[in-house]
């Protein structure tokens, strides 16, 4: 097929089919190509997100925090529970509904939108051009637009001293997929996928060793957030070693020998998976013809200005390929922004306002600055916190623990930041989000009334704190 469309987007994840749905709104005779498919082979819509990512862990995430309730929290409920199990393969089966019926709806919503689709793998060549090749690399179609987005996404890191066989040693969707709980995980990471999977295994009976290059805990994150998440993980059993440096992997009978330094001496751990969680790379390889004019920088990410657009005008990129936070979130706002631009419009992101959120439990969340941060800028600040202990709700829900921290300018009072470790504190973050998006100061948070009892009264009584005048807790 040789066809013209005003838009082309290549990638079905968070950043291209939001692009493209948006192009189809805007009255843009819009194509999507995407290569993905699901577990049984077939083309799927919604990227690594939907398919092996965000909403696949979240659903092991809350059935695992239903299991260690059921064991650990519902005798304080007077509920008595005898003789509790899990069935693993029914746990996969309901993930695997979910992430179905969410792949099949964008589906429609393409379906719905006129948009078409083509599943093949793309890649842009000299003139606006895009061919597009099957799974056994054959051209199939051949594309010239106007427009062209640039959504591929990003892939799982692998280590060359523990390569993946995908079976003992696997990248994030393999650890998605295990039929059984392992007796001991070890998992070479202890960023947002590590902790997350931990979580999820842990839960369910395994031993988690996490190994942690760096030095610092979580150290993107506000340090007293941290701190406290580290001391709620360990409380959980999760083993998080830090400065630990993995040197090699040798497997043995069904067993693993994980060798690492800590300090001047090495050590070693046995355990039956390896779980490799050391970040994500774009997925640009083979995407980018030498004639297309497309740059990238030397880690493969696409080179774009504050638009998104590439070194080639009128040709895009968004998303986990471009600068910016590996974020769902972040890559569908910037796809909207460039379709409004690309229909005449004006497209914006703001990326101090881009939140960031952790679903361990307790759930870590914040958005702007953090202290330190602030002090390294010289930028003079005040900060109020307060405890869900001192919350009716979070007592009801016995789940005390964690806290809001919020940060505000010394002089005008403006929201800097926000911090949150707690419960259900993904969906607290959304507040501060659209208080610093309207630049609220501290206090216009502190002069708002928050319901009662709801989680929501610690995110008042931090804007409160700022001021050292929070009621329910001692200034």
């Amino acid at each position: 097929m040789s066809e013209n469309f005003d838009v082309v987007v290549i990638g079905g994840g968070p950043g291209g089919y939001v692009a493209a749905i948006r192009c189809a709104q805007l009255g843009l005779n819009t194509v999507c190509i995407d290569k993905q498919v699901n577990s049984g082979g077939e083309p799927s819509l919604g990227g690594t997100c939907l398919n092996v990512g965000c909403i696949p862990s979240k659903a092991l995430l809350d059935s695992s925090e239903q299991f260690h309730r059921l064991n650990n929290q519902f005798a304080a409920h007077g509920i008595q529970v005898e003789n509790v199990s899990v069935d693993i393969q029914k746990m996969q089966n309901r993930k695997e509904g979910i992430v179905k019926s969410l792949t099949s709806g964008i589906a429609q919503l393409f379906k719905a939108n006129k948009i078409q689709f083509i599943h093949g793998a793309a890649k842009v060549v000299a003139g606006h051009t895009v061919t597009v090749t099957n799974n056994d690399g054959v051209l199939t179609d051949t594309l010239t637009a106007q427009h062209i987005i640039l959504a591929p996404g990003s892939t799982p890191v692998e280590l060359k001293s523990m390569p993946f066989n995908y079976d003992t040693v696997v990248d994030s969707t393999g650890a998605l997929n295990f039929d059984e709980v392992p007796e001991r995980i070890g998992i070479i990471g202890a960023g947002v996928i590590g902790l997350e999977l931990g979580s999820v295994w842990n839960r369910l009976g395994s031993k988690v060793i996490i190994l942690e290059a760096m030095d610092k805990f979580l150290a993107t994150a506000d340090q007293q957030v941290s701190k406290e998440a580290a001391r709620q993980f360990k409380k959980q059993g999760l083993d998080i070693r830090l400065g630990a440096m993995v040197k090699s992997v040798e497997e043995e009978s069904g067993k693993i020998t994980l060798t690492y330094s800590k300090g001047e001496k090495d050590h070693q751990e046995v355990v039956d998976r390896v779980i490799v969680a050391v970040g994500r790379r774009p997925a640009t390889e083979g995407l980018l013809s030498p004639d297309c004019g497309v740059s990238t920088d030397s880690r493969g990410f696409i080179e774009v200005d504050n638009n998104c657009q590439t070194s080639v005008e009128n040709i895009w990129a968004v998303g986990d390929a471009v600068r910016g936070p590996m974020l769902a979130h972040k890559s569908s706002e910037e796809g909207v922004a460039v379709a409004e631009t690309i229909a005449g419009g004006h497209g914006h992101i703001d990326f101090n306002t881009v939140p960031w959120v952790i679903y361990t439990s307790p759930e870590i969340a914040w958005v702007g600055k953090t202290e330190a941060e602030l002090k390294e800028e010289g930028v003079e600040f005040r900060s109020g916190s307060f405890p869900f202990a001192a919350t009716g709700r979070a007592k009801a829900m016995e789940e005390p623990i964690g806290f809001v921290k919020m940060i505000a300018d010394k002089k005008t009072d403006r929201i800097l930041g926000v911090h949150m470790v707690g419960p259900h504190v993904s969906e607290l973050i959304g507040e501060c989000v659209l208080a610093m998006e309207f630049r609220a100061s501290s206090e216009d948070l502190a002069r708002t009334i928050h319901a009662h009892p709801t989680l929501s009264e610690a995110v008042h009584e931090a804007a409160l704190a700022v001021e050292k005048r929070a009621i329910h807790k001692v200034n």
